[in-house]
């Protein structure tokens, strides 16, 4: 009953008014696998990073909180790094140097729940591996997707947009910020796109509006729950504490796995706004904080026994 994440790993270098205030590991991917893993969740993390001193440290912080490292996964020339640099609201842009690739079917055993997104979703040619080992696991496992749009590394939009319909199809729960719902159709308004993607199959599809909390989308309804009243220091890792603390929320619900998948599908309004105010305050707690330092147990018990979500 293990979780795999598929995805990018990286060194974020973090930058304020023109100087290095940090570096951190990062990766939307990572992020995810570490967040499930602190929160007590048994995963599995497939990446493609360097034997060097980036990835040795990668690796270092995958072991502290608990995430396996899938054999074969550093195998890079180089591991990658992000530029992100902090506007006065806290909120961050990138730069990359990435390299993406996958190669073959990872010795692990049958997850209960797969997730992908953001670089490994649409860079190749690791991005077509990664749709393949999606098809693969499909048979066993809920799978959960972020696109988590990094536009400075996408050099046809147009096939871009192609990859990422691809795994809506395929996908049971997807989480998408306003940010990207832009980008991929800017014709259209963030929760019309949402419910169209909720007409291609997903059980349950969510917009991120940051300050604005967010709303999700199931057959039963929509819901809408606020942001976390906190001092935000950064936003870097919220998208990612919001879909580890989505999964955990819906693992604690047993609504994971392929023999769950028509239960998920059945997913009530009372049920997904429990999940969804999960998700929001892990979040809030990550954005309280320092780079993409993601919550443990304890701390997201104490979050909902508080009332910073109102």
């Amino acid at each position: 009953m293990k979780a795999l994440v598929i995805g990018e790993a990286l060194i974020d270098i973090v930058t304020r008014d023109g100087r290095v205030i940090g570096e951190y590991v990062g990766g939307s991917p990572l992020n995810v696998a570490v967040g499930l893993s602190r929160l007590g969740r048994p995963v599995e993390f497939l990446t493609h990073i360097g034997d060097d001193t980036h990835g040795r440290r990668i690796r270092e912080h995958l072991e502290s909180a608990g995430v396996q490292l899938v054999s074969g996964s550093q195998s890079a020339p180089r591991t990658p790094t992000a530029r992100a640099t902090l506007d006065p609201s806290g909120s961050a842009t990138y730069a990359f140097d990435i390299e993406w690739q996958l190669s073959g079917t990872p010795e692990v055993a049958p997850p209960v729940v797969v997730h992908t997104g953001s670089i490994a979703a649409v860079l190749e040619p690791g991005c077509r591996a990664t749709a393949a080992l999606v098809d693969t696991y499909h048979l066993s496992a809920t799978f959960t997707f972020d696109p988590n749009v990094r536009p400075a590394l996408i050099d046809d939009p147009d096939a871009a947009r192609a990859r990422i319909d691809r795994l809506l199809e395929r996908a049971d729960v997807v989480k998408a910020s306003e940010e990207d719902l832009h980008w991929i159709d800017p014709t259209r308004a963030p929760e019309q796109i949402a419910a169209s993607w909720l007409a291609l199959g997903p059980s349950i599809v969510v917009v991120t509006k940051g300050a604005a909390g967010a709303v999700a989308m199931c057959a039963g309804g929509t819901v809408r729950i606020p942001a976390g009243q906190v001092e935000v220091v950064d936003t870097l890792g919220a998208g990612d504490a919001f879909m580890a603390g989505l999964i955990d929320a819906l693992w604690s619900l047993d609504l994971l796995g392929a023999r769950r998948r028509a239960a998920l599908a059945r997913i009530g309004p009372d049920a997904l706004t429990t999940a969804l105010r999960a998700a929001a305050l892990s979040a809030a707690l990550t954005v309280s904080r320092p780079g993409a330092d993601l919550p443990d147990r304890a701390a997201l018990d104490w979050a909902a026994s508080s009332d910073i979500l109102g």
